[in-house]
Order: structure tokens, then sequence, then C-alpha cells
């Protein structure tokens, strides 16, 4: 069957399945965490006194964490562009080209 739906490729076994669950989850609390960096050493004082956020520095993270997203949506999207245009050309991917 899997000639036939699944182009014949293998399926990936349950371990890869597990590390590219876990790669995932990697990269993800990694974007967490420089996305949290980024906003509050950018919004929150360090010398707080208080301990929830004031209405100015949760404006402040919203607005942070939003451009945050769009610059990652906006860096994915030309890295794709980028490797569908080397994939077309049968170029890879090399130091300079970043």
């Amino acid at each position: 069957m899997s000639g036939m739906f699944g182009f014949g490729r293998p399926q990936p076994s349950s371990a890869e399945k597990i590390a590219a669950a876990e790669q995932e989850m990697d990269l993800v609390t990694d974007m967490f965490n420089k996305l949290q960096q980024a906003c509050m050493k950018k919004c929150v004082p360090k010398d707080y006194r208080e301990g929830e956020l004031n209405k100015g520095e949760g404006v402040c993270i919203d607005r942070c964490a939003s451009k945050f997203f769009d610059v990652q949506m906006k860096i994915s999207e030309l890295l794709q562009a980028e490797a569908q245009a080397k994939g077309a050309t049968g170029g890879g991917f090399g130091v300079g080209g970043l």
C-alpha cells in the first residue's frame, strides 16, 4: 500500500517520530526563550517594584511579541523561497547563500 499512497517513501519509525518531535520541542523552547528575553529586556525595567505588569509594560510586551513573530514568519518565508529556488536550479545551501 505504501507505493500507492506513500509515493514509495518509507514511513518514519516511531523512534524517528519521537526524535523529530523532540527537535521541534527544542526549537519552540528556544524561540520562546529568545522572545521572553528580548521582550523582557525591552519592556520591563530591571528595578521593578510590582508583582504584576503595569498597563504600559503589558502593551509593550504584546507589541514586542507580535513583532517578534512577524519577523520569524518573514525569515521563514525567505528561507523557504531560497530553498525552493535552489532546489529548482539543483543547487544546495552554501555559506554565502544566507
